[in-house]
């Protein structure tokens, strides 16, 4: 059989195997001058390829399409991922989190083993051309055009990512090829990304650790987590905001509003407690100086403005108000959204083809045959630490493993290969 790959990401690479390892003929063809160009620059040039967890708890860090997933995840599981690309030569390391890592911390280690893996079955790559249009009879997938030419296919897979990190080749293309057949596509929004602010809220370097961040839409909390968190230029970062972008970017951004507990280890009553102490031993330095023990220095005027006290009262004189004032703004310190980072700094796409539409046991079109999806085009995403990776593998897994002739393997087949 005859089979045609669309974009040599993470997934597309591993569709590419899957298929060429059931002995067929494999075409991938990549846009780009290189493969993987996405997977060189995910955990900061390192590639934390996924996360060594079991199933059960790696579905618990999916955000969407969790229950789409469970059968792919249990048949193409993290440990079997690693034992993959262990099996080809390449050393991997765990590190916190169960974060797994290239023993190199080589983000190109990653594509260049599971490439030799591909080329050693025979499978064809065509690297600078950009596939067009799939081509299909009564039906059914019958061949690909691409700007240079058209090739024949029974199966064609769509691996083009989604619309993250646009310079890597993801623009998009996968959803243009959907929707020519008429498939829903769920909107796209960058998830995994950072916040603007409409007010500087603090000094842009600043990392925060073991804060707690709530998330409150319409006066209830619907996220609070302790966790790290980065002010920037343009507001905050860190690995708060990206999961919260992931929990809420699907609503509106008016309605939320964000505060960051930064004594969490202290009850009101023990902070206050502890600020009396410092004043009374301090008594004579100004009040900005003596929060710097509380405080990183860029964070100590936002906060003192935020709490209506003059940085330059003389610790002494600071009111019980005041000092009430001040516990509660360093308990309760407000961000006020602006609106979500675009997906040109986006770790990975929300949205994408309508997963109602698509068979899980095969990654296939419930309305073309032969034409399958995996990876960041359908609507699944996941917080960092490797999930994401581990699902587009997983889903390239299940797309490229075609058993027979009618194309439809079913569960029991994928768990033996």
């Amino acid at each position: 059989m005859r089979v045609i790959v669309i974009g040599g990401g993470a997934s597309g690479l591993m569709a590419a195997y899957f298929a060429a390892y059931n002995a067929h003929e494999v075409l991938l063809i990549e846009k780009n001058e290189k493969l993987g160009k996405k997977i060189y620059i995910t955990g900061k040039g390192r590639c934390n390829v996924t996360n060594d967890c079991p199933p059960e708890d790696f579905l618990t860090h999916v955000v969407r399409g969790g229950k789409f997933l469970t059968g792919v995840i249990y048949a193409f599981p993290p440990q079997r991922l690693m034992a993959l690309l262990e099996e080809h030569g390449l050393a991997l390391k765990v590190e916190r989190g169960n974060r797994v890592f290239p023993l190199s911390d080589h983000a190109s280690d990653v594509t260049k083993t599971i490439e030799g893996a591909c080329r050693a079955l025979g499978v064809k790559i065509r690297f600078n051309e950009t596939a067009e249009k799939v081509l299909t009879a009564e039906g059914a997938v019958r061949g690909v055009k691409t700007n240079l030419g058209e090739y024949e296919c029974d199966i064609a897979i769509i691996a083009t990512g989604g619309v993250s990190y646009p310079a890597t080749g993801s623009t998009g293309d996968g959803y243009r090829f959907a929707k020519e057949f008429g498939h829903s596509i769920v909107p796209c929004l960058p998830s995994l990304v950072g916040l603007n602010l409409k007010a500087n809220a603090g000094q842009q370097g600043i990392s925060q650790r073991n804060v707690v961040l709530t998330a409150r839409r319409n006066g209830k909390v619907i996220s609070s987590e302790m966790g790290e968190l980065l002010f920037t230029h343009y507001g905050v970062s860190g690995p708060l905001i990206l999961t919260l972008s992931a929990k809420i970017n699907r609503l509106p951004i008016k309605e939320i509003s964000l505060e960051i507990d930064l004594k969490p280890a202290l009850d009101q009553s023990k902070l206050d407690a502890r600020l009396l102490r410092e004043f009374k031993e301090r008594k004579n330095e100004n009040l900005k100086n003596v929060m710097r023990g509380f405080l990183p220095a860029g964070l100590v005027l936002p906060v003192l403005q935020a709490a209506r006290i003059s940085a330059n009262k003389k610790a002494n004189s600071v009111t019980r108000e005041e000092r009430t004032s001040l516990v509660k703004t360093l308990k309760c310190y407000e961000l006020i959204p602006g609106s979500w980072r675009g997906f040109s700094e986006a770790v990975v796409t929300s949205g994408g083809v309508d997963l109602k539409e698509i068979d899980p046991k095969t990654m296939e079109s419930k309305m073309v045959r032969g034409l399958r999806f995996c990876g960041e085009v359908l609507d699944v995403d996941a917080f960092t630490g490797g999930f994401n990776l581990q699902i587009a593998f997983a889903t390239g897994f299940i797309a490229g493993n075609i058993k027979n002739s009618n194309y439809h393997s079913t569960m029991s087949d994928i768990m033996k290969v």
